[in-house]
């Protein structure tokens, strides 16, 4: 095999450690062509056999779709472990540590919590599980791009506001947050972002770059790394691991 086919999601984080892996893949001579498409055009590539590599399926719940039998998808590897929390400002928490103690009275975290509007059912899971509407919150849904402005906005003014966001995420790099505790689990489990394997070009591969992107690992705070230099720096996805390759983004 001298070419392959790399895929993956047309969210910069995904971008970010597709660029990552590419870079495996480049150090093996291998030409790359690049398949991006939403989730669900994703599926049909795969179901046509138009993607030899995945970067990065979120295992087991958000992309669970893309192991179904049909598709010949294999999963292996760990990037890194998304997570789906809410945080604050840590110049603005003023005490307040868990999503319980949002709903006191003298709390001075204000009461609307923009979301991106992909997240808009893992936000109101949280409200309803706590009770925050009764104690006078209420949710902005706001286009995805819209809405990580406006985070970058409340990071940057360390304003007093809910920053609900999965992790590795720009609004995590540099560690300004606060993220508060779930005591009821309403979060959702921790999820683990695989690599996937047409499992009928595994024989084509080579096993030692196969070992290798298994060995692969990125981790939550390199991912959020490169998507703040994607977002902020100008970077592409391209200059942004290699950045991180040579040790300027973060230590690897």
């Amino acid at each position: 095999m001298t070419t392959v086919t790399l895929g993956h999601l047309d969210e910069t984080v995904q971008q970010a450690s597709a660029a990552a892996v590419a870079r495996v893949l480049e150090a093996y001579e291998l030409e790359i062509e690049y398949v991006v498409a939403p989730r669900a055009e994703m599926i049909e590539h795969m179901r046509r056999g138009d993607v030899d590599l995945f970067v990065s399926a979120w295992l087991p719940d958000v992309d669970g779709a893309f192991l179904a039998p049909e598709l010949g998808m294999e999963a292996f590897g760990q990037l890194y472990r998304p997570a789906f929390g809410w945080s604050v400002p840590e110049a603005a928490a003023t005490g307040v540590t868990s999503i319980a103690g949002l709903a006191a009275a003298d709390c001075p975290v204000n009461r609307e919590i923009v979301t991106p509007a992909s997240l808009l059912d893992r936000v109101r899971q949280v409200v309803a599980a706590y009770n925050l509407t009764e104690a006078g919150y209420t949710i902005a849904a706001r286009p995805d791009a819209e809405a990580c402005d406006h985070a970058a906005q409340v990071l940057e003014g360390s304003l007093p506001e809910i920053i609900p966001a999965w992790q590795p995420s720009f609004v995590h790099y540099g560690q300004k947050l606060l993220a508060l505790d779930d005591p009821k689990g309403s979060y959702g489990a921790e999820q683990e972002a695989r690599i996937l394997l047409r499992s009928a070009a595994r024989p084509e591969m080579d096993t030692d770059l196969l070992d290798e992107l298994d060995e692969l690992t990125l981790g939550n705070k390199v991912v959020s790394a490169l998507d703040h230099a994607m977002r902020f720096e100008g970077m592409s996805a391209e200059d942004a691991a290699e950045a991180w390759q040579r040790g300027k983004l973060l230590p690897r």
